[in-house]
């Protein structure tokens, strides 16, 4: 027995405004679409369930390409820095939290972008050390790529002054030499990460709990989430994936990227590529090539234009990255790589030639946002995407035009020239590291311009897409990113029946008003996960 759709502007992202009156779902599947009278002489006796959409739209159920789920729950259950203007009101808020903390908890907040204050200068180790010297404080950078601690957690992690630098991270001092309590990278920030206080079964639970019913509320289906390294180790976290989406029945199409460094459990615990359970599939092997540009770790080809001393930081060398494409395809597996800088960028797309992944597959180049002509040109011709995060241009703008040399802005952030030299693109917000709801990335991809701000400029007047390519980003582009274009992202029968509901026509307003727009209901697998009503 079945659901008939109707009474809705229903798209079904074949092509631009393209339509349907209703639609007809069985045990997860469009079966068929067309004309009421149509489907309701034809199915009539397995028509079980109505559902009127009232005039609201329906598209394709929507699916972040790349997320950290159990981090956008964390950030949800911490104390949130990201929308804190100033220095100053970070650490009112800091102090307000010791206040009400027992000496001797760690105290761990999320989201500091300096970019974002009047003025630039870090919170360091000796400011937090006025705020408490009795709680270990940690506060980690809206990219995630950076962190800064006082001396208290210094001294939990067991850290002395003389420690060395490792390889791929960076540990900066002060100008006399002392340690300024700001560690970047993995690598580096895995010296303090390692000893905050364990986290279990039930944290992790909790903040995937949180996570996906932020994700419900805000139209998502799905999302390709990074997360089987941090917590615990792969084992632990995808048991809690397990637990909460499986056995607690909280649906959600969750695909898990896999952290390199979680390769080798997974493969141990008889994980493979595109295997799993009934909304949890293993994804491509996850690698990282460099860092943020806010944190000047993202590896440019050219010196930063603020900071001439350094071109950002090679996670690996290009020897190492290849090693680790090579454990990828011994495993049936495409990659996905984190790629910032243009040299990190033209790193990946080496190791792609020179060991490229079966046929079928494709592997991602995630963010790739500083890219130089040639490299787009050499990229076009292989078989990959670009899972790209439209809401860094509202983000990242102006401030990067400060630290990229110009001669490298020129083809970067550049998401229309990509769709138009036949690279698929898929959208995602890389939360907690942005805010999750989409249609704030789907804004910016058609304006390019900053909301609640009085800066209107358009940062890249001829990158704008049209609204039916930016949804398509987060459709058929995160269906493609995970080899499923063939049965999700769009309307069709035989395709999944995954749902995203609006209050508003998204196609029929002003670029500005889609900023109005409002998910009413999520549908998964033929069941309605979320009824705003």
């Amino acid at each position: 027995m079945g659901t008939l759709w109707f009474n809705g502007s229903i798209y079904t992202m074949v092509k631009e405004k393209d339509q349907v009156e209703a639609l007809f779902t069985e045990k997860g599947i469009i079966v068929d679409t067309g004309s009421i009278d149509y489907l309701e002489s034809k199915y009539a006796g397995n028509i079980s369930r109505e559902i009127d959409l009232k005039g609201q739209t329906m598209l394709p159920g929507l699916v972040d390409s790349h997320l950290h789920l159990v981090g956008h729950g964390e950030r949800l259950l911490r104390l949130d820095l990201s929308l804190m203007d100033s220095r100053e009101s970070i650490m009112n808020a800091l102090k307000e939290k010791c206040s009400k903390t027992p000496a001797g908890k760690w105290i761990v907040a999320e989201g500091w972008n300096e970019n974002e204050w009047p003025s630039p200068e870090l919170i360091l180790r000796d400011e937090l050390d006025a705020i408490s010297t009795e709680h270990p404080i940690v506060l980690k950078r809206i990219c995630r790529h950076a962190l800064v601690v006082n001396s208290c957690a210094l001294l939990e992690a067991g850290i002395k002054e003389d420690i060395k630098e490792p390889s791929g991270g960076v540990i900066c001092r002060y100008p006399e030499g002392r340690l300024n309590g700001l560690f970047k990278e993995n690598q580096a920030q895995n010296l303090i990460l390692e000893s905050l206080p364990g986290i279990d079964q039930e944290y992790i639970e909790n903040a995937l709990i949180e996570a996906i019913e932020d994700a419900y509320k805000l139209g998502l289906t799905g999302g390709h989430t990074e997360d089987l390294h941090y917590y615990n180790g792969f084992l632990s976290t995808y048991q809690a994936f397990k637990s909460v989406i499986e056995d607690r029945e909280m649906t959600f199409r969750a695909n898990l990227l896999v952290h390199h460094e979680a390769f080798e459990e997974m493969l141990k615990a008889g994980g493979s590529y595109q295997e799993g359970t009934r909304y949890i599939k293993f994804d491509s092997m996850k690698i990282f090539t460099d860092g943020s540009l806010g944190g000047r770790t993202a590896l440019l080809s050219e010196p930063y234009a603020d900071q001439r001393d350094t071109n950002g930081v090679a996670i690996f060398t290009e020897h190492e990255l290849q090693e680790w494409v090579k454990k990828a395809r011994d495993a049936g597996m495409p990659i996905a790589v984190h790629a910032i800088g243009d040299l990190a960028f033209e790193y990946v797309l080496n190791a792609v030639e020179a060991i490229p992944p079966k046929e079928g597959q494709r592997d991602r180049l995630i963010h790739a946002q500083i890219v130089r002509p040639e490299l787009l040109e050499r990229a076009a011709r292989l078989q990959v995407i670009f899972d790209i995060q439209p809401g860094f241009v509202t983000s990242d703008f102006p401030w990067v035009e400060e630290k990229v040399p110009a001669n490298l802005l020129d083809s970067s952030y550049a998401w229309k020239t990509y769709l138009n030299m036949g690279i698929i693109c898929a959208g995602g917000s890389d939360a907690p590291i942005e805010p999750l709801n989409p249609i704030l990335g789907i804004h910016a991809a058609v304006t390019r311009t900053k909301i609640n701000s009085e800066d209107r400029t358009v940062y890249g007047l001829d990158q704008r897409l049209s609204v039916h390519d930016a949804f398509a980003l987060y459709t058929k582009g995160s269906a493609a990113a995970i080899g499923q274009e063939k049965r999700r992202g769009q309307i069709l029968k035989g395709y999944d029946a995954d749902f995203t509901v609006f209050n508003l026509d998204v196609f029929a307003v002003a670029p500005d008003d889609l900023l109005k727009a409002e998910a009413v209901m999520t549908v998964i697998d033929d069941r309605i996960v979320y009824d705003k009503k």
